[in-house]
C-alpha cells in the first residue's frame, strides 16, 4: 500500500494550459504506473487558469476513489464566502485537510487571522498542512516558512494536527526538534528535489531522514509525499527503497500514518 499525501495538479509550465481533467488523468496514470494506491491533491493559495479552485477539484474527482482533496487557503485573500464553503466541505467530508502557504504569502503560522480556520480543523478533526522551507518561486520570503514557527502554533493549539511539508528542507534538524517536541506535529518528505533524485543528493537526504528518525523515534509522525508533478514518483519510490529502515517502519511512512491521520477508508479504494 502506498499513499502520497502531497500532489498538485497546478500547471507549472505556464506556456501551455492543461485542462483539469487532463491533469487528473495524468496524475492517476502516474499513480497506476508506480503502484500508488491513493493520493491527496493539494489546491493552491491562488486561483487562475493554471491553478484550479478547491470547488473545481472537489467536483472533478467525483467517481475517482483513489483521490482526495486538501484545500489550499490564501492568508491574504480568504473571505466569508471561503469560510462558508470550507465549512460545508468539511461537514460533508469532501476535503481531507487544509493547506497554508507561508513563504509564498507573508505570514507566520500563529497569525490570529487564521484562528477561525484552525478552530474549524479542530472541530472536524482534519490536519492542517504548511509549506515549509525553501520556496519553488524565488519571490518567496523564507523567513515565514521556517519550521521553527510551527512550534508556537503546536503549543497554542494542542488539539490541532499539523503537518510540516517538505520536512522543512533545508532546516531538517529544526523540523526534527519541532516534531520530536510536539505530539500533534507530523512532517511529510515531499518536494525534496525537482524531477529525479541525483545520486549524491539522494545519499545526503537518506542520511538526513535516517538521522531524523534516530532522533525523533519511530516514524509515526512521518508521511510519504512527492510534490508531483514537481518531483518524480518513480524516483521518490526508489529513494524510499534506499532508506535503512525495517519494513514495518517503511509501512508507517508509506501509508499507515497517512491513513490514520487523514481518515482514509482503505476499503473504498
Amino acid at each position: 500500500m502506498i499513499i502520497d499525501v502531497h500532489t498538485h495538479i497546478n500547471n507549472y509550465h505556464e506556456e501551455r494550459v492543461l485542462s483539469l481533467e487532463n491533469s487528473l488523468d495524468n496524475l492517476t496514470a502516474n499513480m497506476l504506473e508506480n503502484k500508488v494506491d491513493y493520493s491527496l491533491v493539494l489546491t493552491s493559495y491562488k486561483v487562475n487558469q493554471h491553478r484550479p479552485s478547491t470547488r473545481q477539484v472537489v467536483e472533478s474527482i467525483i467517481g475517482r476513489k483513489t483521490l482526495g482533496v486538501v484545500s489550499g487557503i490564501s492568508y491574504l485573500h480568504y473571505d466569508h464566502r471561503d469560510v462558508r464553503e470550507i465549512g460545508e466541505y468539511l461537514e460533508n467530508g469532501f476535503i481531507k485537510g487544509l493547506k497554508f502557504y507561508p513563504g509564498y504569502e507573508p505570514f507566520y503560522p500563529n497569525d490570529a487571522r487564521l484562528k477561525l480556520m484552525y478552530e474549524m480543523a479542530i472541530e472536524y478533526d482534519v490536519p492542517v498542512m504548511f509549506h515549509s522551507g525553501d520556496t519553488y518561486a524565488p519571490t518567496g520570503k523564507i523567513k515565514y516558512s521556517h519550521p521553527m514557527h510551527i512550534d508556537d502554533l503546536a503549543v497554542d493549539y494542542p488539539d490541532l494536527k499539523i503537518v510540516i511539508c517538505h520536512i522543512g528542507n533545508p532546516w531538517i534538524k529544526d523540523c526534527m526538534e519541532v516534531v520530536y517536541k510536539n505530539e500533534n506535529v507530523y512532517a511529510d518528505i515531499s518536494g525534496l528535489v525537482l524531477g529525479d533524485f541525483e545520486e549524491k543528493f539522494e545519499r545526503y537526504m537518506k542520511k538526513e531522514i535516517e538521522e531524523m528518525i534516530t532522533y525523533a523515534g519511530d516514524p509515526n509522525y512521518l508521511l510519504y509525499g512527492t510534490d508531483w508533478p514537481i518531483s518524480n514518483m518513480s524516483s521518490y519510490l526508489k529513494f524510499m527503497d534506499q532508506l535503512d529502515l525495517a519494513e514495518d517502519k517503511k509501512e508507517l511512512i508509506l501509508w499507515k500514518n497517512a491513513a490514520k491521520l487523514f481518515k482514509i477508508n482503505l476499503e473504498d479504494i
